[in-house]
Order: structure tokens, then sequence, then C-alpha cells
């Protein structure tokens, strides 16, 4: 068995186990039958437990090697059926029986988000069966519903602990609105939840068939552990799942049952009309770059798609009703666009009314065409398919279809070869010296074989390619240049060493390539049931009207302001604010939208909404050209407003102190300047500790709690040429931008006791000993440990060259995402910190983030006032948050400010356990006037200990450099803070 796969199923156990022991203690519950439950830890102890399921998982595998140990097993014609209110234990206090919940007959168990629940089942007949699951998904915090299947206490497979439910979503309002410039606004997204039985199987999309377990026969115990969102479960289903018969074979039975070919009817669904979706990130689509889609406009926004690239995750589905006048067989087309991606195709699974109506439909594939074509399902001889006279539901699921293998087999290569990257590194170092011979081939056991292994399996998924998609594409030639790479170092294994920064080039980019790949998107503008005979419209358009659209969309781009979100405020007698965003168009738009929709209803206030490049705010608010309210501005700006008398003073309205309990107070920090307070946050980051499972396993060490711990961790990392990611060294991007100070160094000042600041700003403190002490400790991780100062930290921590780090905890977001080979292999946790006297360990760290300021012109405060308080607010931060992550996925999961918002954002229960544990000791920078020296000199300073000191080469001749002593150095750059710092306090009349 793979390492990879020991290796993460482990872990995935461990998690599993650490879900269940980190629940509260056994609770006893009562089933509606009013039968008393065991108590789920009878018997056994928490450490009995875990030790049991790590052995039981290290002789697991993935599903494919789980199905090669099972595939003699019979597949048994039997059904068996557990009630979920019939549990044996449960572990958790949000587990509960529920009897007739939304017309349900008979009674249910409500399940947590955190908790374990156990169910005891006699199996008849021992071989494979399918699994299914009767559910409900009750309101939550609109992400999908995660849960772990354990049997008898053990994970079958790694697959096994990602089980996903989907919730379901569709438009709000039937029709979409429209704004007061006639413009369609897209449709809300709301959850229309539902009992739906679905069947367990696999969230990756790479195994096209529902997942199927091997059991005894006899007594087994079935265990769902939550991970994310609670349900409402009423059953579960073991029996065989038959597959769907040949269209010919599908085809005999309609005809032998009397079905007749229909006559005469055409049926045109829109496909942004669709009932149902899996995701709201499936929203109506606004297309404008053509004239073949309807509706269409050629001045306005019209909704008229649906899909796109959106529609790009395997598993997420799209259902349409249709209504079909009488019985008989029918024809399907879809009027759509692929010209997403080149060299494979987008494919589908087609369903009716929940059936795959024959196996062709397991595959449809989408090729690549520029412009929107007819899709005829079955092509020039179109298939037929039986409907009753009725209303019929049709779904488009997204599926890898026959590139699943290829894409999964691809990940488990990238997984080998990057395990011998770091044993190469291990050896060789980042930087190898070019004339030496290491023999890496000799001190690497099966380095070569691996590498000959992978070399032929990247062939022949090149290959089986090129079969699939009928030509030559960029997939194709990056999977034949790592081969030829691998091949290479075959033949000539000195040249590893020398090799290995193409190497990681290469291996890099297949971790895009599988990112690309597993990507299917394609966009639906509608949708055709009709009769076998009936003509299908004309798709596409013809020469002179796409003339016609270039022409008439030039010239409404001199007439139409762009800039302008939603509705304009017309009456001038209304009340109206102007607010300013820097962010996309997504972002505008459903900022728009909630604004029309919440907040002019209830405070009769009109929002003019304004898409900015927002280094423009100077300028305009010199002119007197500014908005009332500029939003997602950067934390340095409110207070050098203020000083200026430029922003408006938040702190004199009367319900001001209540507004500010939403925050965090280090959130407010950097807007606090005498007495006032001129900004609301919006957002609010800070670094959270990121490390890799797998790799610290492999070293046999344990996650940082000390900075001597830390310490301890270099030399390890160091022997093994690892590396230590602590925050980059930022530099400024033009000049006289204004940086913050590093992360790292606030972090270690404040675990020290230190500031910033003293004597109520006037003076800079990093002269004082503990700055002085902060700054040595600082500069000495790249002066003794020669840490590097500018990486790319996800890169790098995907390939294990840099297995832990310390960084942004957005970047929680993009590993999500970015990184799928390494899921379930990576944690975070609080960075590590400073031991105090009483034994706490002090793990304070700074904040950054974003914020909304009124501008002190605003001609109607309370107007602003308002907006801002709405803007703010726990309902509206979280509806935006969850529309974000709705519209773009994970990767733009939002960071928001309020306190109660980020509660009820999508986060899995442990990882937010962690970053609730690091906000604790979260901390704000003030800004005061002349800060922008303390950033600009600490870089400086910075600089002249880490790189004046070091020496140079340049043309081969060494260039001593000249010492800096830390100590001399930051009190030196200190008295540049402290008369910057008196210069600005003297020009803005303050006391010295």
């Amino acid at each position: 068995m793979q390492t990879k796969q020991r290796v993460k199923i482990s872990l995935l156990a461990a998690l599993c186990l650490t879900l269940v022991a980190g629940a509260p203690g056994p609770v006893s519950l009562t089933s509606a039958e009013g039968e008393a439950r065991a108590d789920l830890s009878a018997g056994q102890s928490d450490g009995d437990e875990q030790a049991r399921l790590v052995d039981a998982v290290m002789q697991g595998a993935d599903y494919a090697s789980y199905m090669e140990r099972y595939k003699d097993a019979s597949t048994p014609d039997r059904e068996i059926v557990v009630e979920a209110a019939g549990y044996a234990a449960v572990q958790g206090s949000d587990f509960k029986p529920v009897t007739g919940f939304e017309d349900m007959e008979g009674a249910a168990l409500h399940t947590g988000e955190q908790g374990r629940v156990d169910w005891e089942i006699q199996v008849p007949e021992a071989g494979l069966y399918h699994m299914s699951i009767l559910y409900y998904p009750i309101e939550g915090k609109s992400s999908g519903i995660e849960r772990a299947l354990l049997i008898d206490g053990e994970l079958p497979f790694e697959e096994a602990a990602y089980l996903q439910f989907d919730r379901i979503w569709g438009n709000e309002l039937e029709e979409a609105e429209r704004d007061n410039r006639g413009n369609d606004l897209r449709p809300r997204q709301v959850e229309r939840p539902e009992w739906r039985e679905a069947m367990l199987k696999d969230v990756e999309g790479y195994y096209a068939e529902p997942f199927q377990f091997y059991l005894t026969e006899g007594k087994h115990t079935l265990s769902f552990v939550s991970q994310r969102e609670p349900m409402v479960v009423k059953q579960l289903k073991l029996f065989r799942h038959e597959s769907a018969p040949a269209y010919e074979e599908a085809l005999a039975g309609y005809r032998n049952d009397g079905a007749a070919e229909t006559e005469g009817v055409l049926l045109t669904v829109q496909g942004e009309d669709a009932t149902a979706k899996s995701s709201p990130t499936l929203y109506p689509q606004t297309e404008r770059s053509s004239p073949a889609v309807e509706p269409y406009s050629s001045s306005k926004t019209r909704v008229n798609t649906i899909g796109g690239y959106n529609w790009r995750v395997p598993g997420q589905w799209i259902e349409w009703k249709v209504d079909v006048p009488e019985t008989g067989l029918y024809k399907v087309a879809f009027k759509s666009q692929q010209n997403f991606v080149r060299g494979i195709y987008s494919t589908r699974r087609l369903l009716i009314d929940g059936e795959i109506p024959f196996q062709e439909m397991e595959l449809v594939p989408f090729r690549y065409k520029s412009g929107y074509r007819l899709d005829v399902m079955g092509g020039d001889e179109p298939y037929l398919y039986y409907l009753e006279k009725g209303e019929h539901t049709l779904r488009l699921e997204n599926t890898l279809g026959e590139f699943a293998p290829l894409i999964r087999e691809v990940e488990e290569s990238l997984f080998n070869l990057n395990a011998m990257y770091r044993k190469i590194l291990m050896i060789t170092g980042a930087a190898p010296d070019q004339l030496r011979d290491y023999r890496v081939e000799q001190q690497i056991p099966n380095l070569l074989e691996t590498f000959e292994e992978e070399s032929e399996r990247l062939k022949r998924i090149s290959m089986e390619l090129h079969r699939l998609s009928g030509g030559t594409g960029d997939a194709e030639a990056l999977l034949k240049t790592m081969s030829t790479q691998l091949d290479e170092m075959i033949d000539e294994p000195y040249t590893i060493p020398r090799r290995l920064g193409s190497y990681k080039s290469n291996t890099g980019g297949l971790g895009t390539w599988l990112l690309r790949t597993r990507e299917m998107p394609l966009e639906i503008d509608e949708l055709y049931v009709a009769s076998p005979g009936k003509k299908l419209p004309k798709t596409g358009a013809g020469f002179f009207s796409q003339l016609k659209h270039e022409a008439t969309t030039f010239v409404n781009s001199f007439v139409i302001d762009y800039n302008q979100i939603g509705n304009v405020a017309e009456d001038k007698d209304a009340k109206s604010v102007t607010v300013w965003i820097g962010s996309g168009r997504d972002q505008a738009n459903t900022l728009k939208a909630m604004i029309d929709e919440t907040f002019t209803p209830e405070t009769g206030i009109n929002v003019n909404l304004k898409l900015v490049q927002m280094h423009t705010l100077l300028p305009a608010t010199l002119a007197g050209q500014g908005p009332d309210v500029a939003m997602q501005i950067g934390n340095d700006i409110p207070v050098n407003y203020a000083m200026r008398g430029a922003a408006a003073d938040l702190s004199g309205f009367p319900d001001f102190e209540e507004v500010v309990e939403r925050f965090r107070p280090s959130a407010m920090v950097p807007y606090s300047y005498e007495e006032g307070v001129f900004a609301l946050p919006e957002t609010q980051t800070f670094n959270m500790l990121f490390y890799r499972k797998d790799v610290l396993s492999e070293l046999g060490l344990d996650v940082p709690q000390t900075w001597d711990d830390v310490a301890e961790l270099f030399a390890v990392l160091n022997k093994h040429h690892m590396e230590f990611g602590l925050p980059l060294v930022l530099q400024p991007q033009y000049p006289g931008e204004n940086i913050p100070p590093n992360s790292l160094f606030a972090a270690l000042l404040m675990q020290n006791g230190g500031e910033f600041y003293r004597n109520g700003g006037k003076e800079s403190d990093l002269d004082s000993r503990v700055g002085i002490e902060t700054f040595k400790t600082w500069t000495e991780f790249y002066t003794d440990y020669k840490l590097e100062r500018e990486f790319d930290f996800p890169n790098r921590f995907r390939t294990g060259q840099m297995p832990i780090g310390i960084a942004d905890y957005t970047t929680y977001n993009q590993l999500t995402v970015f990184a799928p080979e390494i899921r379930g292999l990576w944690g975070f946790a609080p960075i590590p910190g400073t031991p105090q006297p009483d034994g706490t360990i002090r793990r304070d760290v700074p904040s950054g983030g974003s914020a909304t300021i009124m501008l002190d012109d605003a001609e109607d405060k309370d107007a602003a006032w308002a907006f801002m308080k709405w803007w703010t607010s726990d309902e509206v931060q979280t509806m935006f948050g969850r529309e974000m992550e709705s519209l773009m996925g994970a990767a733009a999961r939002y960071p928001t400010a309020n306190i109660n918002a980020l509660d009820r954002l999508p986060w899995p229960v442990d990882d937010y356990e962690q970053l609730k544990a690091q906000f604790e000791s979260v901390r704000g920078i003030p800004e005061v006037p002349g800060g922008y020296f303390t950033g600009r000199h600490l870089l400086n300073a910075f600089y002249s200990v880490v790189v004046g000191s070091a020496d140079q080469k340049a043309m081969g001749i060494t260039i001593k450099g000249e010492k800096a002593e830390p100590r001399e150095t930051i009190v030196e750059y200190a008295q540049f803070m402290h008369e910057e710092i008196r210069n600005k306090r003297r020009e803005f009349g303050l006391d010295e």
C-alpha cells in the first residue's frame, strides 16, 4: 500500500476520533419508542479506541484498493433499513429525536455539527452493499453537510471520511427584479430544503459509481461522525443499486410497453429558470458577449443563462421542471456554450426524475467550441426518452466522467513525486552544489524505481488523454514534459541535484494541471424537450447579428455609466448616501442587491454605490468630489484622514458604544485617535501556524508551542534541508507606500509586554529594553538560522519543502482549493508564544484588516451613519460572507471583523476552534501622526542588520558586509521615528 494512503488514513481516523473525543461527554438519549441507549464509550477508554482505530486503518487503503480487496465479493439482493431514531448511542449534546419533522411520518434524528451517532444493524448475508441516507438539510451556515462513516469503529477507506450531503438552493423570486435603470438584478439564492435520499459517493468525483461497503454476516455498528453542519436523518438504507440498462435495451423496453413517438411538441425551458441547484454559486448568469442568448439586450443587463465557470466542480447539479402535454417518446437537447476548457471536454450526467434513463446518460460530453451551439442528446440519431404526461424533473450533474481515473492517478503520482522531492531535498538542500555528485540514487531507496513507475504512468495517462480528447492539448504536453524529465534523471542520475529546480517547477505544474483538469464548466441558455420529428430552434448568431451586437455595444459604452451599480437615487428630496467600494463587480453587485432588499426599504435612505479604484479617494476628497462613505480601505487611512480633518468622528453618535460591541477591542485600535474613532472595521485578519501533519510525523516532530520549541525544530528541519516559514518581510511596491510593521516582530514585541509607542503616542517605544531585545531576536532568525525573507508559502507548503510556517489565516482558504492532493494532511493552530511566570503561554498576535470610513464632508451624516451601522451589523455581515462564499467558493471565505458574524460562517468545527483560540490573543497596532515611519524604518533597520551585514558576491568576488549591531541599529532608526512623530504632531497642533 502507498505511503500516502497509510499516512492519510491514519490521520483521518485520528481526526474523526478527535472530533469524538473533543465533543462533550457521552449523552444517553431516549428514542421515540422510549428505549434506553448504551453509553458510546462503555467498557473502553478513549486511548484504547484511538489506538485500535489507528491500528485498523493502517491496514486500509483508498477506495480503489478497498474494492480490489473485495472484487470477488457478492452483491446480495437485499435491503436493510435502519431507522435513525433507533440509534444505539450518541456522543455530543446536539442530538435529539424528532417526530413528524417537516411532514415526514414517524421519528427522525436531529444530528448536530459535532459529535457521533452509532446504529447497530444485523446483516443477513455477507457482501458488498450500497448505502443511502434519507435526510433533511436544516438551517446551518449555508455550506455542504459533511460526515465521516465508520464501520465497527473503523474507517473503511479514506474517502469515507469526506462524505458530503448537498443543500438545495433556488431563486428567491420566480422573476428577476430590475433596477430603476432597466437592468436585471441577479436573483438572490435561498435554501429550498426538502427531504432527499442521497447515495454515499465520492465528493471529489473520482469514482462515478456510488460507494459499496463490504459487510460480513452478523451484527455491525455504523457510525456517523459530524464534521460540519447539522441535518435531520430519517433512515439509512443498505441495498444493491441496479445500474441503468443500455440505450438499446431501454428503448426496446419502451416500445414493448407500447410507448409511441409523440408529434408536434416543442417545449423550451430557459436555463436561468432552474428550480433547484446543489450550490448557491449556481445562480443565473448575465451573458452580454453574444446575441445568441434569450433574452438579449445590447444596452441592458439581462439574466439569461446559468452555470458558466461557476458550474465547474464535480458533484454540482442543476434541475429544471418540464411539463409534457402527453405520454410518449421525446428527444432532449441543450443550447449550451463550452468555450472554457480545451484538450478535454466537460462531462455531465443526465437524470430524469432522479433516475438515469440509460447507461449512455452517465457520461454526456460537451466538447469545446466557441459560441453557443445545440447539443442534442444522441447527436444525429437522437436518443428517445419515455415521459408520461405531467411534470418531470431534468437534472444535469457535473462529473469527471472518463477523466476521473486519470485525474486520480495524476494526483497519486504528484504525491509520490513530491515525497521524492522532499527526500532529495534532505540530502542536497534547496540550492545543491552543481559540481558535487550527491549519489542520491544510492542514498534514497527506490528513487529511480519510483521515477520509472511514475514516468510510465504519466506516459500512459498522456496517451489516454489524447485518445479521449481526439487531439493534442496543453494538459497532454505537461504530462509528457514531466515524464521526459523523469526519463532523463533515470538515465543520468548524477544530474538529479542540478535538475531539482525544474523538477520542482514541473511538479508545481502538475498541481496546477490537477486543479484545471478537475474543472468542467458549462453554460446553459435553454433546454428543449421535443417530439422526435420536431425541428429544433436555430442557435448561434449569424455574421450580421454579431456585427450589429458589436456596433451597438460599442456605442452604448459612451453613454452608459458602468461604474454605477444598481438603483440610482432619483428623488432629490429623499435622503441618499454616496458610497464607494473598491473590490470586484461581483462584490459590488451583491452589496447593492442587499442594500435594495433591506437597507433602503427599512430606512428610506437611497444609496448610490459606485465601483471605483480606491487610490482615487484622496484626490477626489481634495477636489470636493469624494463620497459620503468609503468602504474596504486600509488600516492607515482613517487616522491619516482624521489628522487632516477629512474623516468624521464616529464616537459622537449616541449609539456608538452599542455599535462597537460588535467587534473585538483590538479591531478598533487602528481607527482611534485623540479621543475620537474614525472608522468601523469590516475585516480583521491575523497570523496562524500552518503545519503539514504527514511531514512532521515523518520527522517525529510536534507542533511547537513556544519559541524555544521553534528553535529546537529549526535544527531538525535544517538537518533535512527543510524550512520554517516566518511572515514575509514585505517591501514597498511603490515609493512612499505605508508599510505596516512586520507581523512577526509585532507578535514578539507584544508577547514580551512591549508597545510600539509610549507617552500617548508621542514617542516610539522601539528603543526601549523590550523593543531592542525583540528586534535582536527577530533579526537572529535570519542571521543565525538563515531563514528566507521572501518565498511562495502555499507552493512550498504544498511540496513539503516548507512543512510549517506562520501566515495570514486566510491562507487556509487558498490551501483548501489550491492543494487538493494534501487534503487532510495539514492543519493550523495558534502561533508559538512566550512562557509567562505563572506557567501560561502568551500568544499575542497583531491584526490587519480593512474598514469603512465616513468623510467629514458628508452632507447627511446621520444617513451615512445609518448605512455604516447596517453594513457592519451581525445579519448583514453574515449574509455578505455567505454570499461571497456562495459566489466564489471556499477560497473567498470572508474574514469579517464582526464577532457574531464570524461565528456563523461555515468553518469546519475543529478548525474554527483553533481560530477562536488565537483570536483571544489578537491585538491592534495604533496609528499615530508620523507612524508611517515606524514600518518604513523598522524595515530599514532590519535590512541594515540582516542584508548589510552579509557578504555579497559579484562577478566571483566576495565583498565583505559591514557588521551592524542590532542594538545600535534599532536605536538609531528609532530616533528617525521620534523626529517624524514630533514633526507631525507639531504640524497638526498637538502636544509634543
